[in-house]
């Protein structure tokens, strides 16, 4: 039984914090003993010392360790088009994303994307994610091969589209049905990934082919589902034309079992007031993307009417629309939204670090394994340590509380501050 102990600083969310005001703990003197890739104690270093016997110390006191991050949403055919700057939505579809969504018909493309994709991930401390994959069967098992072999936890699937896109992208739910069979038999729980069943948003799925959605969840009742939600005005029009029954946009996905437990929805900048309440009756998930809302005017996050209806809320930088893989940018963006927000929600290190790790996972259905440094958990953590005498050495150094040094971390902590990624306790970066 291999064994190690680390020495370390760290800091975790044990529960949510939004509800638990002793949610986040930190260990100034921490420790953390991993055992065959999982955590078997952590806490005080002096208290698991005594507890591990003669397992050698890793000293990484200096630095900082977190649970590892989790991205709720992100499309992996995006990476070589981050940067489109003063375009909305539908342009910035149109000129974009979707002639690049195009390119990924050419698999070795796609590979070459996909690796660069993973080590983008791992590079920014990032170890699990909720992916969207491609419009090409071909692409998509490029993503799910290149996270196999990075190490990472993915869940992704085939983004099913039948209207309203380049023709090129576009599947008949026949196909989308057989080509997504094709794909679960061969990825889904397959060492550390999983499937998702993805439809790219209502406006480009036919109610055949939200269907054939529905036909393959009633199926596989261990996978999950993901779409987009209330992005933006046109969009939420767009789609009370296309579906004139529908009461709203969320309506669509309960027709056909695309809400729930199993489900994360993208973006919601613009929901009424009902679709907030059935969305926490069902336990819908909404992953929260503030840097892509601003980059492409979509709004503000109405966070304060997610919370008080009790709606469960992760975080995602949804490459390419965003402006990047970290997800400590992505969180401190959150908190800069809602501070200049009519109606923001002042979100607290403790809230940034949940929304950027366990609600991740809690929205994965992955609470139980990651998330968070517990014994028990798997041995998932990013290792941060800053450039001696940069601006974050210096804060670090001199923080007056724990709570001081943690928002530092989301307010100056860049790629450069990542010196070691583990997944189940091996290193991935």
């Amino acid at each position: 039984m291999t064994a190690e102990l680390l020495r370390v600083p760290f800091f975790h969310t044990v529960a949510n914090p939004f509800h638990d005001d002793r949610a986040l703990m930190s260990h100034e003197d921490g420790a953390l003993l991993i055992r065959n890739g999982q955590i078997a104690a952590s806490g005080d270093y002096q208290t698991v010392r005594a507890e591990c016997g003669d397992v050698p110390t890793t000293d990484w006191r200096g630095g900082v360790l977190l649970p590892g991050l989790v991205d709720a949403h992100v499309h992996f055919p995006q990476v070589r088009i981050i940067g489109g700057i003063g375009l909305a939505l539908f342009d910035w579809l149109e000129a974009l994303a979707l002639p690049e969504e195009s390119r990924m018909a050419d698999v070795a493309y796609a590979r070459q994307t996909a690796e660069t994709f993973v080590r983008a991930l791992a590079a920014h401390g990032t170890t699990t994610a909720l992916v969207f994959g491609a419009h090409f069967a071909p692409a998509t098992a490029a993503l799910f091969d290149a996270a196999g072999a990075a190490g990472l936890r993915v869940a992704s699937g085939l983004v099913l589209s039948d209207r309203l896109l380049r023709p090129d992208l576009h599947q008949t739910p026949e196909e989308a049905y057989r080509t997504s069979l094709d794909l679960i038999r061969r990825y889904h729980g397959r060492g550390r990934l999983l499937y998702v069943v993805t439809p790219r948003f209502a406006r480009s799925t036919s109610e055949a082919m939200l269907e054939v959605c529905q036909t393959l969840l009633r199926e596989h009742d261990t996978v999950r589902a993901q779409s987009h939600i209330n992005e933006s005005p046109h969009e939420v029009a767009e789609v009370a034309r296309l579906f004139p029954w529908a009461r709203d946009y969320f309506a669509v996905y309960e027709r056909y079992g695309l809400a729930g437990r199993r489900a994360v929805l993208a973006h919601n900048v613009h929901p009424t007031a009902a679709e907030l309440e059935r969305l926490a009756a069902d336990r819908t998930t909404v992953a929260h993307c503030p840097a892509s809302n601003a980059v492409l005017g979509s709004g503000i996050f109405p966070l304060r009417r997610h919370l008080d209806a009790g709606v469960a809320c992760a975080l995602g930088t949804d490459v390419g629309g965003g402006t990047g893989f970290g997800m400590l940018k992505e969180a401190l963006q959150a908190y800069l939204m809602q501070r200049v927000a009519p109606d923001g929600f002042t979100l607290d290190p403790g809230m940034l670090l949940y929304f950027a790790t366990r609600a991740g996972a809690e929205a994965l259905g992955l609470e139980s394994e990651i998330g968070d440094l517990r014994a028990g958990k798997a041995a998932d953590f990013v290792y941060l340590r800053p450039p001696a005498n940069s601006p974050l050495d210096v804060v670090l150094r001199h923080a007056e509380s724990p709570r001081h040094a943690l928002g530092a971390l989301f307010m100056l902590a860049g790629p450069e501050s990542v010196r070691e990624v583990r997944v189940a306790g091996s290193k991935i970066f």
